[in-house]
């Protein structure tokens, strides 16, 4: 009978701290991180995404970072394909594979070997989706799937018509595991520890954290990327800190507006985070400060 692979997972909302504690873990427990962000596999999107620096990793390896062309969309079937592989080479080199992100859909791909439904683009309907407002889009997933309207970016068209596309084609619109995924994907023996703050504190990380980006160039890494030929609209795409960068850019927004803005919708990407999240019952919460009580937690796991 095969031995199922133990693997640590370290999920949460953005700024709780989670790759700090990783690199952590990875030095008292001879392991190597697998990043899961949605954003970090991209070349180029440093300080935007808030990517761990070299400094920061402790000489820890780190995987699935830097991995992928930001002018072109990366999707998270590509993101399993390329974490399995990296998941069987650490523990090839008796250490510990921890993964550690906040991009629950990229970890519910790689940990539970689902499926995803084969729903090839369709030009034509794209076409009639791109004429609707963001807000429209929304309802009209709402109404197809509710639940993948709860963990969406309510106001990022590509990825609305996508989810729209799926569900108005897809056989089972819900990502499932098929009959034939423990053949697909190893199995594996999974610790969950979720990071968590109060609201306020929360608020306040990400405000500090989004003025420390300022601080550190992310406007000019917006223009650099830009003048290396990312356009402003793939810009929009990705999101989040670059779709305002690209609107402050383009002269739509000011500098005022546009962190006002971010602030914003971070938070809101934080509460989608934890809607996600909390639908899974594996995961252990802990605040970052209960170093004591994780390490516990994981050292039973490990025994």
């Amino acid at each position: 009978m095969q031995t199922s692979q133990k693997i640590l997972v370290i999920v949460g909302q953005t700024a709780t701290g989670k790759s700090s504690l990783a690199v952590k873990f990875a030095k008292k427990l001879n392991g190597e991180v697998i990043s899961a962000d949605s954003r970090q596999v991209y070349k180029g999107l440093d300080i935007g995404t808030g990517k761990i620096t070299k400094k920061e990793m402790r000489a820890v390896p780190h995987h699935l970072l830097d991995i992928a062309n930001p002018k072109k969309r990366f999707t998270v079937v590509e993101y399993a394909e390329k974490a399995r592989p990296a998941i069987a080479a650490i523990a090839g080199r008796d250490k510990l594979p921890i993964i550690v992100g906040g991009t629950g859909f990229y970890i519910s791909a790689l940990v539970d070997g689902v499926v995803f439904p084969d729903v090839p683009p369709n030009p034509k309907f794209r076409k009639q989706l791109a004429k609707k407002s963001a807000s429209e889009l929304f309802g009209m997933l709402r109404k197809l799937d509710a639940n993948r309207a709860k963990n969406i970016d309510p106001k990022n068209i590509r990825r609305l018509i996508r989810a729209i596309e799926i569900a108005k084609n897809a056989e089972r619109t819900r990502i499932r595991r098929g009959p034939d995924a423990d053949k697909m994907h190893p199995p594996y023996n999974t610790l969950f520890i979720g990071l968590t703050l109060p609201k306020e504190e929360l608020q306040k990380r990400i405000h500090h954290r989004l003025l420390k980006r300022l601080k550190q160039g992310m406007i000019k890494e917006a223009q650099l990327l830009h003048k290396k030929g990312l356009l402003f609209k793939r810009m929009e795409e990705l999101g989040l800190e670059y779709r305002y960068l690209a609107l402050y850019l383009k002269k739509q927004i000011s500098k005022t507006e546009m962190i006002e803005k971010l602030e914003t919708e971070i938070w809101r990407y934080a509460r989608r985070q934890m809607t996600w999240f909390k639908r899974d019952k594996r995961i252990r919460w802990f605040s970052p400060t209960q170093t004591k009580q994780i390490k516990s937690e994981v050292k039973r796991f490990l025994v």
